[in-house]
């Protein structure tokens, strides 16, 4: 069969089976179609639930089969590949970018070149050029330069490349960011401030096509010493993977306690849900602080993904996700290795965290409807996956606000009650993946999603073309009160709700089973919490706040 009759019919076939997934969802919500009941459906399991079980179910096994493939033993191949490693960086705490830097010091793999770009050039940035330079070696190991501009300002202000002599002053600086880039073992270019997407296509248009693989990290990560040769190892096995991850945890998680909720999400968001796409070839995002590209592939959609717009903007945000949407446009795969670790930052203040999660709410949205353009590339799952997250929000919000206003208070609770019994699952197959205990907090996660991350999700797509970073720099923080209106919002809907069920339940007294059900429901949640906050006062809440703790990794620097 001809190349664009498979590709048509392909299309074909997974636009259909979107259709059919998306349809099946529907009909079973809908429906409401329900399986086995109590007599006065105080309990029950529908097609719905069991859509949804059966989801979690084939994502833990294909997980687990993917791990297993892991452990395999298989002997690094090819070091005399070049390798270099591109750190973006904007308003650094200092000790992040200096554990950071001599982690890279340390990572095992020889004539690994380092490029570290500083988003700004101004005096108060030069602090993070004189940090390179103390770890890297001083002035005669490591090049630097402080541009004026970038590849797309000349840094006089007004927001492009002038014409004339400024034009030819321009395309002499940025060559002279090439010869240094590709010169220098280690280099620090500090550049007009453009966002984080101008400082990597500044790392990768410098070395263009000097080296086979681009590995990418932040500046407030630590890399464990055999990262890059672990990532190495698959892209060279398969020469259709175009990218791979690794698996990113959490550095600061004894901060507080969003931190260390994020630290446990992390592992299963990694080693759950990356893990089990991985084993189809379809990692949906490589994370910005550990990942590794193809050089050859990357260098031909370097400039489509520089200039990415959506709805008339220029797209400011979901660079990470971006990239790894462009490896799959192509037709090659994208790869998870938990056997290559880092460690990186993570907001450490609720508010914080929620403008993390808005600003990468944003870009799930948007690179979703990019990543439908080659469903019929990849693997059936992709497609399949794709629309069971992206339209489940929509579904979930439906549901609680039914809920919620239907007027029952034991459907209130039996709602409280299922959130945290599918958390307590997932959160014990994780235990068992992993082999630690502290991954039954997990189950606390799906509070937080319910309360602050679903109404979060809502509020991105409403305002999907605002631009921004959406998390400020690390050395100043700055807390953006305006995360917080869609979750205010969100409260006062379910307290309505709430408001609005009690009016109703007063209008009729309870009979006796039901109140039966409400006082056995309330006192197996309350059991619930009072053994979870035991548990999280005796394991994590004495280790908060110090920040000692936090460098306690498989991988410390001196």
């Amino acid at each position: 069969m001809p190349s664009h009759c498979r590709n048509a019919l392909n299309i074909v076939v997974t636009t259909l089976f979107a259709a059919v997934v998306l349809f099946t969802i529907l009909l079973a919500y809908v429906t409401g179609y329900q399986f086995i009941h109590t007599e006065q459906h105080h309990l029950s399991f529908g097609l719905y639930g069991a859509f949804l079980s059966l989801h979690l179910l084939l994502q833990s096994l294909f997980a687990f089969l993917e791990h297993r493939r892991m452990r395999s033993p298989t002997l690094p191949q090819h070091l005399r590949r070049s390798v270099a490693l591109c750190i973006a960086a904007y308003q650094e705490d200092p000790d992040y970018l200096r554990k950071c830097l001599r982690s890279v010091r340390r990572i095992s793999y020889p004539g690994l070149k380092v490029v570290l770009v500083v988003d700004g050039n101004r005096p108060e940035d030069s602090y993070m050029n004189d940090i390179f330079l103390e770890v890297m070696g001083g002035a005669d190991q490591a090049g630097r330069m402080v541009w004026k501009g970038n590849y797309h300002s000349d840094g006089s202000g007004g927001g492009g490349v002038g014409g004339g002599r400024r034009s030819t002053v321009h395309m002499e600086e940025a060559a002279r960011v090439a010869r240094l880039v590709r010169g220098c073992r280690y280099s620090c270019i500090m550049q007009e401030w453009g966002g984080k997407r101008e400082v990597m296509y500044t790392a990768f248009k410098a070395l263009g096509d000097s080296v086979d693989y681009l590995q990418v990290c932040d500046s407030d990560t630590v890399l464990d010493p055999a990262c890059t040769i672990e990532m190495l190892k698959i892209l060279e096995e398969d020469p259709m993977v175009g990218g791979v991850g690794g698996d990113v945890q959490i550095l600061n998680k004894y901060d507080s306690w969003i931190s260390f909720l994020s630290s446990v999400r992390y592992w299963m968001a990694f080693n759950i849900e990356r893990a089990c796409q991985s084993y189809f070839g379809c990692v949906q995002c490589i994370s910005g602080p550990l990942g590794m590209y193809r050089n050859s592939l990357l260098q031909r959609f370097l400039e489509p993904w520089y200039h990415q717009t959506f709805l008339g903007s220029k797209c400011s945000f979901g660079d990470d996700r971006h990239l790894t949407n462009r490896v799959l446009s192509f037709g090659y795969k994208t790869k998870f290795t938990a056997r290559s670790h880092c460690q990186t930052e993570t907001p450490n203040q609720y508010l914080r965290w929620l403008n993390q999660q808005t600003r990468w709410s944003k870009s799930y949205f948007r690179e979703w409807l990019y990543n439908a353009l080659w469903f019929h590339k990849h693997s059936l799952w992709m497609t399949y996956e794709s629309v069971v997250t992206g339209f489940f929000p929509f579904f979930l919000v439906a549901t609680v606000i039914n809920l919620f206003y239907r007027g029952r208070l034991w459907n209130i609770l039996l709602f409280l009650l299922t959130v945290q019994l599918v958390g307590m699952v997932k959160a014990t197959y994780a235990c068992f993946l992993r082999g630690s205990l502290v991954m039954i907090f997990m189950s606390l996660y799906s509070l937080l999603y319910m309360s602050s991350l679903l109404p979060a999700k809502i509020f991105a797509l409403l305002t999907i073309n605002k631009a921004g970073w959406g998390t400020s720099g690390r050395r100043k923080i700055v807390v953006n009160f305006i995360g917080a209106v869609p979750v205010t919002v969100w409260a006062m809907v379910l307290f309505g709700g709430v408001v609005y069920t009690i009016y109703c339940e007063t209008q009729e007294p309870f009979s006796e089973r039901e109140k039966a059900l409400l006082i056995a429901g309330t006192i197996l949640y309350a059991c619930y919490w009072l053994i979870l906050l035991v548990l999280y006062l005796a394991i994590v809440a004495k280790r908060c706040n110090k920040r000692a703790d936090q460098y306690h990794l498989p991988y410390p620097e001196a």
